[in-house]
């Protein structure tokens, strides 16, 4: 038993993350994301989240994992499809203030990847985590820092 683990954390995830090393990235992926097909790309790790939603797994990520700080952009979202211009995404203010709570430093350093190119830097990942979250465009990579 470890303590400070948050719940959501499964000894797979927590493996994935201590094995990752300075810009190693990691992939959150909502329900519609082609996480297992990403992460086969390049022999990368998919981790199931199944019934977690990508806030809290990225809320409990950031608990552990540092941001890097020698990029400009460590955190990627992905961006909307412009026939879903006017779509609402309020994921990604639940995102932007997850990020500030966990890393202040990093709130503003967030960037965003219209979907085939987020899907390009997904397919480099060190691992991609397959979650149920049903929000659109709640998709996000995290590229690890040092403590």
């Amino acid at each position: 038993m470890l303590k400070n683990i948050p719940d959501c954390i499964s000894p797979e995830l927590l493996k994935a993350l201590h094995e990752m090393g300075h810009g190693d990235r990691i992939v959150i992926g909502d329900a519609n994301f082609p996480a297992a097909s990403v992460a086969a790309a390049e022999h990368h790790t998919n981790i199931r989240c199944d019934g977690l939603r990508a806030t809290e797994l990225l809320d409990a990520i950031l608990k552990l994992l540092p941001l890097d700080d020698f990029v400009e952009k460590p955190v990627l979202i992905m961006d909307k499809m412009p026939m879903h211009a006017e779509l609402e995404t309020p994921v990604w203010d639940a995102f932007r203030e997850i990020v500030r709570e966990n890393a202040p430093e990093m709130a503003d350093r967030i960037g965003f990847l219209d979907r085939f190119q987020f899907y390009e830097e997904a397919k480099q990942a060190y691992a991609v985590v397959s979650t149920t979250e049903k929000a659109f465009y709640a998709c996000i990579i995290l590229q690890k820092g040092c403590l």
